[in-house]
């Protein structure tokens, strides 16, 4: 066993005198830029072809926390909105949980916790940007209430979350109900 310890002292101490840290680091780094090539890089379930045209489906929430009108609906004071940025998909053919005919509802969202002023509670709200359709131009927002820094992802509604879906142009947004927020 002794010629084993030698023949690796001096295999290492060889390869010591011949490379440096910063070459070891460079190759470090070489392979941690290749492998992003190779695995995924976002958790980030691409969106297949098809699909319907509603968000998540209605909302999760049996109990309906307000009856709002159409103007309060279409208003970027309404409750719901709290950290919308983007058309509201209730101005453009869809509405406040379902997309437009034509768009698709991207997988991924950001959240937002807003207060319901008609019963005093906080609702935990997810906004899906509809996507494959131009901009709608219509009732655009943009609240930042509780909005978080750009490096929280998912909690920043500055980002076009319709690169995800397989025609990333953004359309409008849904604002859908998933549930009380817990305190």
């Amino acid at each position: 066993m002794r010629w084993l310890d030698k023949f690796g002292e001096s295999l290492s101490r060889a390869v010591a005198h011949k490379t440096s840290r910063r070459s070891v680091l460079r190759s470090v780094g070489k392979l941690m830029v290749g492998s992003a090539f190779v695995l995924p890089v976002l958790p980030v379930a691409r969106a297949a072809g098809g699909g319907g045209s509603s968000s998540s489906g209605a909302d999760h929430i049996s109990l309906n926390p307000d009856l709002a009108s159409e103007d309060e609906v279409n208003s970027c004071d309404y409750w719901r909105h709290c950290a919308v940025d983007g058309f509201l998909c209730s101005c453009c053919g869809g509405t406040t949980t379902t997309c437009p005919p034509g768009s698709t509802p991207s997988p991924i969202s950001w959240i937002g916790t807003c207060h319901n002023p008609h019963d005093g509670k906080d609702y935990l709200i997810s906004y899906h940007d509809c996507c494959g359709k131009t901009a709608c131009g219509r009732c655009q927002c943009n609240t930042q209430t509780r909005e978080r820094p750009g490096y929280e992802f998912f909690l920043h509604n500055d980002v076009n979350w319709c690169m995800a879906n397989e025609n990333s142009t953004f359309h409008c947004t849904t604002s859908v109900l998933v549930g009380l927020a817990k305190n």
